[in-house]
């Protein structure tokens, strides 16, 4: 790095207005392809300078985005105050009674078996052990007891479950900013778990061998239309996402809403919330596709992945413009019985009517994987590529990782960050592993960039509202970087 590299960026940013000239924009372009095959050429890329470059690059959209899992810790812990719970110091679980009484209050800090968040954050050895069960922080640079890494991620979200549904105005704009700071436009966040009910004639049913599964679908969509209680929570979901969503839409920034079914929960569970998710799609214009998500390996998820799949293929037909983003085959060698790596991408295809994969890790697995790369090609269904958590919980990295195979095939994919506030990351830093694992240039970088609009679920308008933005973002941008090194060569 340039010894005078501060001061070179204020004089970057002094010329670059004459650079960002119509009759330059070609050029810049030309300039910043050959700066980044300069930062991934030879057998180390340039990490750090590659941070820089996509931290200032314009980023789409952000297309896998969890709304609980990309809180970081440290606001939760504002939020246990706000609502004053304490954290308990022995399981590092928020305590939502009068844990905190007076007399817990008149203690010493140190005495106390129950913090408030601000003591949380202020006691250094409290926050490390917050920071590693609320989050994947550490885990692979201490020496504590630990369960395996997908246990470690998916029991995160317990810890701050208390706290993470009940201030989502605050958690949005943290979101906005956040994304503003680092050049991302759009968020299509899995914002709340769908109201559901339970019906315990139709799980019975639904499970036994032979049931004509339609009409117990159209028997339980009857029973739910008479529910009263489930009907009220599905207005309060909408009002919530009226209320929560109030001024994030802006010129420099989009979010828009996808209610989520749990895959591990009983059958009537998972279809009620399926349902009212449709009918939040048709009511509120900002809820704009249902997903389905949880830990795909458990027993139940995998004993019901074909039933749920049956259940998306039926509200489709009743509900055939609502979109479809499904967690599919989000699993590796050796986490299940091999026969069942073989089919959830292409059953999330070819029965749900999937419009997005996400995840799609078993690709390699399915039975007929070319036929179901294909088809994602033909029909522009995209990956959504999460390089961060798929290391993480799978284990999965480098040339092992299927988007390998997406490339060589020309399946569509975006990067996407999953749960950024669990994983300590951003998604600059998912482009950054992607340029630094993978043989890439400018051009497909770019694309991808602009793909994460392209394959939003977003309105026609709003859609060609984003590109247009991104073009004159990418024309700064690369006058910008052609400015910055113009300066550095001085």
């Amino acid at each position: 790095m340039h010894k005078n590299f501060p001061k070179l960026l204020i004089a970057a940013a002094a010329v670059a207005a004459t650079l960002a000239t119509p009759a330059r924009a070609a050029g810049n372009e030309d300039i910043v392809k050959r700066h980044f095959a300069s930062l991934v050429a030879g057998g180390q890329p340039k990490l750090a300078e590659l941070t820089l470059f996509f931290t200032m690059m314009p980023k789409g959209g952000d297309l896998h985005h969890h709304y609980s899992g990309a809180i970081y810790a440290e606001q939760f812990l504002d939020w246990v105050d706000r609502q004053k719970y304490c954290v308990n110091k022995a399981t590092f679980r928020i305590e939502t009674d009068a844990a905190l009484n007076d007399a817990q209050r008149s203690l010493a800090v140190k005495d106390r078996t129950c913090l408030t968040g601000a003591d949380t954050l202020l006691d250094n050895t409290v926050l490390a052990e917050v920071l590693q069960r609320w989050a994947t922080k550490d885990f692979y640079n201490h020496s504590g007891q630990q369960t395996p890494p997908d246990r470690t991620f998916f029991d995160t979200f317990p810890y701050f479950g208390p706290v993470s549904s009940t201030n989502t105005a605050d958690g949005l704009r943290t979101l906005k900013q956040r994304a503003i700071n680092e050049n991302v436009a759009y968020i299509e966040t899995v914002f709340e778990i769908a109201p559901l009910a339970q019906y315990a004639d139709f799980d019975k049913a639904v499970l036994a061998q032979g049931t004509d599964l339609d009409t117990q679908f159209e028997s339980l969509m009857a029973a739910l239309d008479k529910d009263g209680a489930w009907n009220g929570w599905i207005g309060a979901y909408d009002t919530n996402v009226k209320t929560a969503s109030a001024g994030i839409d802006d010129a420099q920034f989009t979010m828009r809403y996808q209610p989520f079914v749990l895959r591990f929960l009983s059958p009537s569970q998972v279809f009620s919330g399926m349902v009212s998710g449709f009918k939040l799609a048709r009511m509120n214009p900002k809820v704009v596709g249902v997903n389905i998500v949880g830990q795909e390996s458990t027993y139940v998820s995998m004993r019901d992945y074909t039933l749920h799949m049956q259940m998306f293929a039926f509200l489709k037909k009743k509900f055939p413009d609502v979109k479809l983003s499904l967690h599919a085959g989000e699993l590796s060698l050796g986490m299940v019985p091999p026969e069942g790596l073989q089919s959830h991408i292409a059953e999330a295809i070819n029965t749900a009517g999937a419009a997005r994969i996400g995840h799609g890790m078993d690709i390699a697995h399915e039975r007929n994987a070319p036929a179901v790369m294909k088809a994602m090609r033909d029909k522009g269904i995209p990956v959504e590529v999460n390089l961060t958590s798929n290391e993480f919980i799978l284990g999965i990295k480098g040339e092992q990782h299927p988007v390998t195979l997406y490339r060589k095939y020309g399946v569509p994919f975006v990067l996407a960050t999953d749960d950024a506030g669990v994983s300590r990351n951003n998604l600059s830093n998912e482009y950054v592993l992607f340029a630094s694992r993978y043989k890439t240039d400018y051009a497909e970088v770019k694309r991808l960039s602009y793909d994460s609009i392209r394959y939003a679920f977003l309105a026609s308008d709003d859609k060609q509202r984003l590109l247009k933005a991104l073009d004159a973002r990418f024309v700064k941008f690369e006058a910008d970087v052609a400015a910055l090194l113009h300066s550095a060569k001085k």
